[in-house]
């Protein structure tokens, strides 16, 4: 004889809502949010910058943005992962930056000056991201003062207080220091990362860093 259980699962109306979106529905919601973030932004501004922003996918290994090019747009990620990195006259890399889900790849300072980038973007895992084009972000950024606090906001948090904080970092504290700051800092990109990006980016080499991992 057999006991059959019955399970009700209840959903929420979020919950059921979010399941019958797509993709790139999704993707403007987390958008949102992660603007609201850093401060809310009204209707009026978001229809309008919608209109400058286009979804799309980013294959694992390919660029989004190249060494040596002239950049038009920085980018939001819904789902995957990004490294920003440089090379050396020699072909070494450095792994300046990662992004992950909610953060915003682009290279900036070239942005801003319309000169080739000296970093490279490339997906370390399948992407779903929101491309923005950045002349016409600007002119709307011009336009709308809740925008305007979003970059702000924006500077100050990813700019400004993590970037002071990385490069004392880097004078201040040794390799190993530096690796126990990334994985308390950083737990699930440790588990997402291969050994030899963490290293990159730590200033070390994968044997050193292998080393260091033994050492603890």
């Amino acid at each position: 004889m057999f006991l059959v259980l019955s399970v009700e699962v209840t959903f929420t109306t979020e919950v059921l809502i979010s399941m019958a979106l797509h993709d790139d529905e999704k993707a403007f919601l987390a958008l949102k949010d992660s603007l609201d973030s850093y401060s809310v932004i009204s209707d009026e501004t978001w229809r309008d910058f919608k209109r400058i922003s286009t979804f799309r996918s980013l294959a694992k290994n390919s660029y989004l943005y190249r060494a040596g090019e002239v950049p038009k747009s920085f980018a939001y990620i819904y789902r995957g992962l990004i490294r920003g990195f440089v090379c050396d006259e020699k072909g070494n890399e450095y792994n300046k930056n990662f992004f992950q889900e909610g953060q915003f790849p682009g290279a900036m300072s070239a942005l801003l000056s319309s000169m080739p980038s000296a970093l490279a973007f490339e997906a370390i895992e399948d992407a779903l991201i929101v491309e923005i084009d950045f002349l016409a972000y600007r002119k709307l950024m011009i336009e709308k003062e809740d925008l305007k606090l979003f970059q702000i906001y924006y500077l100050e948090k990813n700019w400004l207080l993590e970037k002071d904080a990385r490069e004392i970092q880097i004078v201040q504290e040794d390799a190993t220091a530096r690796y126990l700051r990334f994985i308390d800092q950083h737990p699930n990109l440790v588990e997402r990362l291969a050994q030899y990006h963490i290293a990159s980016h730590l200033g070390v080499t994968p044997t050193q860093l292998s080393r260091i991992r033994k050492s603890l």
